[in-house]
C-alpha cells in the first residue's frame, strides 16, 4: 500500500509499504477513505518530539471502511462498517477507561517505560505519533491497522459524509474539550489563543456552549477571518497589544476563562525577549518547548479564572510565573483528549446541524501529494489552514 513516511526532520515521503495485517484477535483493518494532517504533526516533521524513526508512517486523523476483523471483536464491529478512527487507542477495560479518562488508558502504550523517562508519565496509545506513544503505524495510508479495535472506533452514520466526520478522530472533540474544561456561564469571556484548526474548534465550541463574548487572539488573517465568521472578536497579536484589548473588552478585569491552542511550537516577534530567551534555552537543553502563550495567559487571566490548555506540551518549560498563577487562584485543565467521552454528544449536534466541522478544511488532496502538502501546511501557504488527504 501507499502511505506517508517519516525519514527524518522535514522529510516525509509517499512510499510503497507493506499491508497491515490482523496481529492480534482484537485487531481490525479499516481502509482508509479520508485522513489528514494534524497542526501536532508538525511537531514530528519539525522533530520537536523525540522517538520518531526513519520508517514510521506518520497521520492521526482517520476514517474508513472496516475490511476485515480479529476473531475477538464479536459484534462491535464488522466488514462494511464505516468508522471513525480516535487519535487516542483505548481498552476500554482498565480503571481510566471505565472512568472515561481514555487518553490515559493504562494498557496501550507498549512503549510507556519510555514515555515515563521523557514526558514524565505515560499517555494512551497514540497513532502515528513517536515510539514514546506506542509507535503504532498511523493512518495516512490506503490501510490502517487499528489494536483494540472494539473499543477504538466511532460508527458514522450513512447521513454523514466524510468531511462532517473526519475530525470527531481529533480537532473537534479537542476543542470542544478546551471548552468543556473551561466551565462556561453566560456572563464568561472566553479568550483562545491560536486560531489553527483546534483553535477554531475550540471557539464555535465556546459560542455553542453560551459563552458572551468569545475572543479569538492569531496573527494570520485568514485564520483571524475564519474566527470572525464562527462568531469570535479578533485580536491580530502583530498589530495591537493583546493585554489592553482583553483590558478593554472586560472592563479591566480580564477574561474568566482562557484557552492555549498552541503549545510547544509558540511563535511571537523574534526580537521579542520571551521568544529570544526561549530559543537560546532549547539550544543549551534548557527547556524543550517555548511556553510564551501560557505565560500570557497567566499574567491576562481574571483571577479565580480557568486555564484550559489543549495546546501540546511534550518536556520542560522554563519561567512560568506560578506566583502569578497561585495568588489568582487560577485552576489549570489539560490533558490529551478522551475522544470517546464527548462523541456521541458531537455526533448528534453534527447531525441536528449545530456545528459543521468541515468549515474548517482549505485543502484537499490526494495522499501522494501528502509531502508536498505538509510543507505547504507548514508555512501556511496559499491560506492553508486545514487539509484533507484521500487515499
Amino acid at each position: 500500500m501507499r502511505a506517508l513516511v517519516w525519514h527524518g526532520k522535514e522529510d516525509i515521503r509517499c512510499d510503497t509499504v507493506t499491508d497491515p495485517e490482523i496481529e492480534h484477535p482484537r485487531d481490525a483493518i479499516i481502509k482508509v477513505t479520508s485522513c489528514a494532517i494534524c497542526g501536532s504533526d508538525l511537531h514530528l516533521f519539525h522533530n520537536f518530539v523525540p522517538g520518531m524513526m526513519p520508517g514510521d508512517i506518520m497521520g492521526h486523523e482517520t476514517m474508513g471502511e472496516v475490511v476485515e476483523v480479529g476473531s475477538g471483536i464479536g459484534g462491535a464491529l464488522k466488514k462494511g462498517d464505516r468508522v471513525v478512527i480516535p487519535f487516542t487507542i483505548t481498552c476500554g477495560e482498565c480503571d481510566q477507561c471505565k472512568r472515561g479518562n481514555f487518553s490515559v488508558c493504562e494498557r496501550t502504550n507498549r512503549r510507556k517505560d519510555l514515555a515515563e523517562k521523557v514526558f514524565g508519565h505515560t499517555t494512551a496509545g497514540l497513532f502515528g505519533y513517536t515510539h514514546l506513544t506506542g509507535g503504532y503505524p498511523g493512518g495516512q495510508a490506503e490501510y490502517l491497522r487499528v489494536p483494540y479495535a472494539d473499543s477504538t472506533h466511532i460508527k458514522v452514520p450513512d447521513s454523514m459524509s466524510d468531511e462532517q466526520a473526519l475530525f470527531l478522530s481529533d480537532i473537534l472533540p479537542t476543542g470542544w474539550q478546551a471548552a468543556v474544561h473551561c466551565d462556561i456561564e453566560p456572563e464568561d469571556t472566553v479568550a483562545i489563543w491560536g486560531c489553527g484548526p483546534v483553535g477554531q474548534m475550540a471557539i464555535r465550541s465556546a459560542i455553542l456552549l453560551g459563552a458572551r463574548q468569545v475572543v479569538a487572539i492569531d496573527c494570520l488573517p485568514e485564520r483571524l477571518s475564519m474566527a470572525e465568521a464562527g462568531g469570535a472578536i479578533t485580536i491580530n497579536f502583530r498589530e495591537e497589544s493583546v493585554l489592553e484589548r482583553l483590558k478593554e473588552l472586560t472592563k479591566g478585569k480580564g477574561p474568566q476563562k482562557c484557552i492555549d491552542a498552541v503549545g510547544l511550537e509558540s511563535h511571537v516577534s523574534m526580537s521579542h525577549p520571551d521568544s529570544l530567551l526561549d530559543r537560546a534555552k532549547q539550544m543549551v537543553m534548557l527547556e524543550s518547548d517555548r511556553p510564551h502563550v501560557l505565560r500570557e495567559i497567566i499574567y491576562v487571566c481574571r483571577p479565580g479564572g480557568i486555564v484550559s490548555i489543549p495546546g501540546v506540551y511534550a518536556g520542560l518549560v522554563d519561567k512560568i510565573p506560578m506566583g502569578a498563577a497561585m495568588n489568582k487562584g487560577l485552576t489549570f485543565r489539560m490533558g490529551q483528549t478522551h475522544v470517546k467521552r464527548f462523541t456521541d454528544d458531537l455526533v448528534r449536534r453534527i447531525e441536528e446541524g449545530q456545528i459543521d466541522p468541515s468549515f474548517v478544511i482549505t485543502h484537499t488532496a490526494e495522499l501522494k501529494e501528502g509531502p508536498e502538502m505538509y510543507k505547504l501546511f507548514r508555512n501556511k501557504q496559499d491560506n492553508c489552514i486545514k487539509v484533507v488527504l484521500k487515499p
